[in-house]
């Protein structure tokens, strides 16, 4: 009887992905909450027909390299620039992600940290928590309604997040280097415009672009210099599509109004030189932000989807097809 494929799992997924996959291959489970150490995740890929990984886990040359067997990595994640795709392609590994299925939740969750760091609900709930006697004459916030809400790539993302906001009252503005991003912005009744001039007249920033050449550091000190003053400032797309150093100083020196992200520089493994953790200045208590850690599509169903079709994309492979959702082409 032929062996089974061999499939490793490098985070946590649902019973019902797990009783699929194991009709197809034997399966290498990660059954704790934590991530693979790079170590073990080389370790357990030597004997990998195929995988399914995750955010926190980076694909490079020296990890390809050690899985001889490996024939495809089912990204179960849309934005992907922590993986060589290159290098999967020399090797003859598939490459596949899921497209669409991050974008609705992560565009709620974009708006959820802009209204909360700008009606303080983090400091009204530790109030409530303490000292609430009763309704006082502070923590007064910032409204949507009647704003200027300024976003950054007008990819999917960028659109969903406009949809939302289409009905608040707020003026719209937009930029991305894409012309056919830009027809979609304008279709939803985004004006776009210069990356100065939504910075400049823009009371909410939301940087919503993935992580790619000429992305990083988007955000940095030129750019928060020329946003208005007390604007507040969100990021949900790359961490590294902000300089947070830039960000802290801007924050104790009082320029920004407030700052909230999901996503941190420490998170983009492909970047040789990434911080190795978030910036201690951007976490002093005193300065008003608002962190979520990288809970975007952190919604069960839609855990579940993603983890789903990257198992198709396994399957596909694994019974000699072209995956569903491909990176790259393997001849």
């Amino acid at each position: 009887m032929k062996k089974k494929a061999r499939c490793l799992v490098s985070c946590r997924i649902h019973q019902e992905v797990v009783s699929l996959l194991e009709n197809y291959c034997e399966l290498d489970l990660n059954q704790t909450d934590e991530s693979l150490t790079p170590e073990a995740l080389r370790t357990r890929l030597a004997t990998a027909d195929a995988a399914m990984l995750f955010m926190p886990d980076c694909v490079d040359q020296a990890l390809l390299a050690a899985a001889p067997r490996l024939r495809i990595i089912a990204a179960a994640l849309k934005g992907y620039d922590n993986y060589d795709i290159e290098a999967a392609t020399r090797q003859g590994v598939w490459v596949s992600y899921v497209p669409d299925l991050l974008t609705e939740p992560t565009a709620e969750l974009t708006i959820a940290l802009m209204l909360g760091l700008s009606r303080n609900v983090l400091a009204g709930n530790t109030r409530v928590r303490s000292t609430f006697t009763g309704w006082r004459p502070v923590l007064f916030g910032t409204s949507v309604a009647g704003s200027t809400i300024g976003i950054l790539g007008m990819g999917r993302l960028g659109q969903a997040v406009a949809r939302r906001l289409s009905g608040w009252g707020a003026r719209l503005l937009g930029h991305d280097v894409s012309e056919q991003a830009g027809l979609q912005g304008k279709k939803l009744g985004v004006h776009m415009c210069s990356l100065e001039e939504v910075l400049s007249a823009s009371d909410f920033v939301l940087v919503l672009t993935p992580l790619v050449p000429g992305s990083r550091h988007l955000v940095g000190s030129s750019a928060l210099a020329r946003m208005k003053p007390g604007a507040f400032l969100v990021n949900t797309g790359r961490g590294s599509c902000v300089d947070e150093q830039s960000v802290a100083q801007a924050l104790h020196q009082g320029r920004l109004g407030g700052y909230a992200a999901d996503v941190f520089a420490f998170e983009d493994w492909a970047l040789a030189d990434r911080p190795r953790a978030i910036c201690p200045e951007l976490l002093a208590p005193e300065l008003n932000t608002l962190f979520t850690p990288h809970l975007g599509s952190a919604v069960d169903k839609v855990r579940l989807a993603i983890e789903m079709e990257a198992a198709y994309n396994i399957i596909d492979v694994l019974q000699g097809h072209t995956p569903r959702h491909p990176i790259n082409t393997i001849a």
